[in-house]
């Protein structure tokens, strides 16, 4: 059998990837169905309180990042959730590709959020800051 010529196989690469709204529309779909198994089905203890804040896939769908947080304070119980994570890969990635029908269930990787720490963290900046506003008497809205 002859390899296809550079030109067709460069079109066919050009076709087979997805529209951003198809990419959209399948992360969506991922975060759902993550967000349902984490509830109801993965019985691992450390993943109790994890949620899933977003899914981005590539335009081959072939691979999902997939962002978590949870309510660990310290950089152990981090660590506790993206180990467990990681052992609840494959289950999760099976049960991925039966719920969601694609020609390839995507590679699932795990990445921590820092969001709502981030958010925190400004909110308490913005209250020093009030705090502070107020102590001088200075202000507008005095």
């Amino acid at each position: 059998m002859r390899p296809l010529p550079l030109s067709l196989t460069l079109t066919l690469t050009f076709f087979a990837m997805a529209s951003p709204i198809r990419q959209k529309r399948v992360a969506g779909r991922i975060q759902n169905e993550l967000g349902q198994m984490l509830l109801t089905e993965v019985k691992d203890p450390r993943l109790a309180l994890v949620s899933i804040t977003r899914v981005t896939v590539d335009r081959e769908l072939m691979q999902a990042d997939v962002y978590v947080s949870a309510l660990a304070d310290d950089e152990l119980g981090k660590h506790e959730v993206m180990t467990a994570l990681d052992s609840a890969h494959g289950f999760l990635r099976r049960e991925i590709g039966k719920r969601v029908q694609l020609r390839h269930t995507p590679q699932l990787i795990f990445h921590w959020d820092p969001g709502i720490e981030n958010t925190e963290h400004v909110a308490n900046l913005l209250d020093s800051l009030k705090t502070e506003t107020r102590q001088t008497g200075g202000g507008p809205h005095d």
